[in-house]
């Protein structure tokens, strides 16, 4: 059930995430949002309320360790518990190897992996200790496929991805009923194409994603889907994309 489940979601304020909380909060559950830029999850935060629902906000960046720990932290004070994490944070900044776009290499694995080995560590010993809990983060098809100017994306989506998997296979050995469920979206219409300064490479993604991409809801359904399952239930992996796109 997911009526009445505190649900922390990074990269609230945009895109996936903030679809994610929108559908959630319709769903009855209390949401507690994460992102850098301030003014779009106080508009969110807005929204979600003037329509019944209920939801908090704080200002994080996922790099930063202890944004993550108080994020976590504002859920279990305004709420009095924690349900549900959902890491989504992520950049693309994609370029050929060649180019040597270093700084930008770094801020991906920052992001995207750091990012949630950070919200993980934030969250593991609440969910340890009250012996539930459910951790999902947002992968890509670029985690289970290599694509040219990919490969820092890609690494890192490998990463979590295996991340992922060993959580899963260590909460089930140490009976920690921690539920995990990893996604790998495919062309979804989010600000990530927003980032890619190799002009050549963003002008071949953006055709992409104008013939294939499909909304970030698409993605929030899912999300939705895995919470649902019975507690004694994990389906921990979902690839989604756009029907006519061949991947």
């Amino acid at each position: 059930m997911i009526k009445n489940k505190v649900v922390v979601i990074t990269g609230a304020s945009s895109g996936i995430g903030e679809a994610t909380a929108k559908l959630l909060a319709e769903k009855g559950a209390l949401v507690v949002l994460g992102a850098r830029r301030e003014d779009k999850l106080r508009a969110l935060t807005d929204e979600i309320k003037r329509q019944g629902g209920q939801s908090v906000y704080r200002v994080t960046d996922v790099v930063n360790p202890d944004d993550s720990q108080k994020l976590v932290q504002l859920a279990k004070d305004t709420f009095g518990r924690l349900d549900v994490i959902f890491l989504n944070a992520g950049i693309m900044p994609n370029s050929p190897l060649s180019e040597l776009k270093t700084d930008e290499w770094n801020k991906i694995i920052d992001v995207n992996l750091k990012g949630v080995l950070n919200g993980i560590a934030a969250v593991l010993p609440t969910f340890k200790s009250q012996k539930s809990g459910h951790i999902i983060t947002t992968s890509s098809v670029a985690g289970l496929k290599s694509y040219p100017a990919g490969a820092i994306y890609g690494a890192t989506k490998w990463a979590v991805r295996d991340l992922m998997e060993v959580l899963r296979m260590e909460s089930a050995l140490e009976g920690n009923n921690i539920r995990t469920a990893t996604i790998y979206p495919a062309a979804i219409n989010t600000e990530l194409l927003d980032q890619i300064t190799d002009k050549k490479t963003a002008g071949d993604m953006e055709k992409i994603y104008e013939q294939y991409g499909i909304t970030p809801d698409r993605i929030a359904n899912v999300v939705a889907f895995a919470i649902n399952q019975p507690e004694d239930t994990n389906v921990n992996e979902f690839t989604i994309g756009p029907t006519n796109q061949p991947w």
